[in-house]
């Protein structure tokens, strides 16, 4: 297999940054999960090394696929292209079991116990975890591409102290919740092991699987060794900084025929979507703004709104049931496609058993059947 890849560097190296990397609903082909406090300040670091494909034979689709989401990297945008490319073709994605919420028990190391017995064995998988190889490679099938997706460190951490303000401990003690107190002494605020303390210390280390306690200043031997783990399990590592460019590359890997041929035509045909769907001027809403429940994105807490999109009102059939679908956020687009999922194997739905030792949970619970 021929393998696209773009070029990184140490993400969770920055020599400004040592603490960390620095969102949330996403809508199809939207890098939203891009979630911003403010502009930019960093050049794009990452150029793209793959030369394009001339005169390849066809090759068929390739149907397994795991993808680590990991955080505040617009992986709810890619994990949205992956449900909705499973759903199209009849596929089982993996889901969390109802104890874990939306994610696979995260901050846990991912277990296949974590995994809905209506949605094994799965195909797809593309939901938040903590990278263990071996047991998802006790549940993925042989033959399954792996891919994840990094984020430029400072733009990243940026974005979590902002978003697990209210959950990540170290986030909490800062006073008025200001990033530049945090950044000229963490040390004042951090404590290694507290619950959710990893979205304040090299969140994308610990996102791999690596022990993000572990400090490239001073042991380089274990930081070089993880990346070279991450460079033999996966064949893809997607940039956020270069999201279209990374899709064209993700299309050209699992050889799909989506609509974009470069990146500029993936541009026009996002525009396309969101006029089709949202009219000529979609605009951005809070939360509390969207009158089509379906669509109203998870507010992780009061101090942060996520934005989203709604519908224009008096539309009906199958062409706005279609754009709900596309727009619909995670944790309402997982559990439609666990309801689905169950009807499909023939099982009842019903409450389930709750896992033994559940773990702490970083989201409010949905309620029975939503």
């Amino acid at each position: 297999m021929r393998v696209c890849t773009v070029s990184w560097v140490k993400p969770w190296a920055h020599p400004q940054h040592p603490w960390g990397e620095a969102g949330s609903s996403g809508t199809l082909l939207t890098p939203s999960s891009l979630h911003t406090p403010g502009p930019c300040r960093y050049p794009k670091l990452f150029p793209l090394s793959c030369p394009p494909l001339q005169d390849s034979p066809p090759r068929p689709k390739h149907m397994t696929v795991a993808f680590l989401k990991t955080h505040k990297t617009a992986g709810t945008t890619v994990q949205n292209i992956l449900f909705r490319f499973a759903e199209r073709h009849n596929l089982t994605v993996a889901l969390p079991h109802p104890s874990c919420e939306h994610q696979f028990c995260y901050p846990r190391n991912f277990s296949a116990h974590f995994v809905h017995p209506a949605t094994r064995p799965p195909h797809v998988l593309a939901s938040h975890l903590r990278f263990d190889r071996a047991e998802l490679q006790r549940l993925m099938p042989p033959g399954t591409v792996y891919v994840t997706i990094l984020r430029e460190p400072a733009a990243m951490f940026e974005s979590l102290f902002s978003y697990y303000n209210q959950y990540c401990p170290a986030f909490r003690r800062v006073p008025n919740a200001s990033l530049e107190a945090f950044l000229r002494a963490p040390e004042a605020y951090y404590r290694a092991g507290e619950h959710f303390a990893m979205f304040a210390h090299n969140t994308l280390a610990y996102d791999l699987g690596g022990d993000n306690e572990r400090s490239p200043r001073d042991d380089d031997a274990y930081l070089a060794g993880l990346i070279r783990q991450v460079e033999e399990v996966f064949s893809l590592v997607m940039i956020a900084e270069y999201f279209d460019e990374s899709l064209v590359l993700l299309r050209r890997l699992l050889a799909w025929d989506l609509d974009d041929r470069e990146a500029r035509e993936l541009r026009e045909a996002r525009e396309r979507l969101l006029r089709r769907c949202f009219g000529d001027e979609p605009v951005l809403r809070p939360a509390a703004q969207i009158r089509t429940k379906q669509l109203q994105p998870w507010q992780p807490s009061r101090k942060v709104d996520i934005m989203g999109y709604d519908l224009p009102s008096g539309r009906a059939g199958p062409a706005t049931e279609a754009c709900l679908k596309l727009a619909m956020p995670e944790v309402q687009y997982s559990s439609y496609l666990l309801r689905k999922q169950k009807r499909r194997g023939g099982m009842r739905l019903r409450p389930e058993p709750v896992l033994d030792n559940p773990p702490p949970r970083p989201i409010r619970a949905l309620r029975p059947g939503h």
